[in-house]
């Protein structure tokens, strides 16, 4: 009887442990980037935040000259909280932080310290009272759950290098009816620019379904006039 009892329980025992090991490897494959070193020059403690104003707040570059037609698709409302993830150079930032108004929230999200930093002094100059700046992760956006109405991912999705990870923070962190809306550049083989095919690691129906799968649900694609290269999507958190 105690044979049989010890051999249950080493059964059990051996059960366990395979299902750690199977757990500490599948936990371990879900961290594996999806696009290695794609972040590299941004964690770069010598960032040339200047080099980037220079090419991200021109008018050649679809999303800053169609800034204003943006915000508007987004529909805030005043006192809505949103996190702009991926801020970068912190362009939409003032426009999100007027949209939302004094009882609204925006947290500027970015893995660059730099890009951080600088948001925080355009908060400080511009007197945005309503502006969080947050350093993320390359998979957490490193806010609560339920924190926010909107998710705003601009240029920066095919950069996610561990997209999985870092769609479930967003997910928690969104309010159920809240939306998330994702602008990337369409990779089309044939049709997108080389540095298109060679950037972006895969094109809008790939990242939609990722996003689907992580829960979201599709609610539209918008147009915007000024784009060309670039989509709007919008999403709902059930």
């Amino acid at each position: 009887m105690i044979h049989s009892e010890r051999s249950i329980v080493s059964r059990h025992l051996l059960a366990a442990l395979i299902l750690c090991s199977w757990s500490a490897t599948f936990a371990q494959e879900a961290k594996e980037s999806v696009k290695p070193g794609i972040n590299d020059k941004f964690l770069d403690p010598e960032l040339d935040v200047n080099e980037w104003i220079e090419r991200f707040e021109v008018e050649t570059r679809e999303v800053y000259s169609s800034r204003v037609e943006i915000v508007e698709n987004l529909k805030l409302k005043p006192g809505d909280r949103i996190a702009d993830i991926g801020t970068g150079t912190g362009l939409f930032v003032q426009p999100f932080a007027k949209a939302v108004g004094e009882k609204g929230w925006v947290y500027a999200i970015d893995i660059a310290p730099k890009f951080v930093d600088r948001v925080r002094k355009i908060a400080e100059i511009k007197g945005l009272k309503n502006v969080s700046p947050v350093l993320g992760s390359g998979d957490d956006i490193r806010l609560a759950p339920g924190t926010i109405d909107a998710g705003f991912i601009c240029d920066v999705y095919h950069h996610f290098e561990f997209p999985d990870a870092s769609l479930a923070s967003i997910f928690r962190a969104i309010k159920p009816g809240g939306q998330l809306v994702v602008i990337d550049f369409e990779r089309i083989p044939g049709v997108s620019r080389e540095w298109t095919l060679g950037h972006v690691r895969a094109g809008k129906s790939e990242f939609r379904k990722e996003i689907e799968d992580a829960g979201f649900e599709f609610v539209e694609e918008v147009k915007i006039e000024g784009f060309e290269e670039n989509y709007f999507l919008r999403f709902r958190r059930p």
